[in-house]
């Protein structure tokens, strides 16, 4: 996270993610979950929703044409710019607007949720490497074949 230039999500993941805006984050557990927290309230957000009307502190909401804006935001962003949520990742993929896939693989089933990927959408990726993180956690890093 702290390696983020900004951090782009749908309307559900932004909402999901927001349980990091609480400064009581910041006291968490762990020294990962206070990390994470911090890192998180000082990355900027762009939140694409057609249905909220005002977001958190270091967020800006959108509602115009996400591909326009992403493509803008690529051509100045200094550093990763993170994506969240499965529609929106969608259409981006669609658009040829992502670099490279991180997927996170956690040590819990949940057995339910919404895909990872949205159906219909067929990707070629070409694996550029793995890493294990802390608490069992693993990192598949991929980018678009071709």
């Amino acid at each position: 996270m702290r390696q983020a230039s900004a951090v782009l999500a749908g309307r559900r993941m932004y909402e999901t993610m927001r349980f990091w805006d609480s400064p009581e984050r910041e006291t968490g557990a762990t020294e990962v979950e206070r990390n994470f927290a911090h890192a998180w309230r000082e990355t900027p957000k762009i939140v694409f929703s057609t249905t909220l009307r005002q977001v958190g502190l270091n967020a800006r909401l959108m509602d115009g044409d996400a591909e326009d804006a992403v493509r803008s935001l690529k051509a100045q962003a200094d550093g990763l710019v993170i994506l969240g949520g499965a529609d929106l990742a969608a259409s981006l993929a669609r658009a040829g607007l992502i670099d490279e896939y991180r997927l996170y693989m956690h040590p819990v089933v949940l057995g339910g949720g919404k895909p990872y990927f949205q159906s219909g959408l067929s990707l070629a990726l070409t694996p550029l490497g793995t890493q294990s993180l802390p608490q069992g956690v693993t990192l598949l890093r991929y980018a678009p074949a071709g």
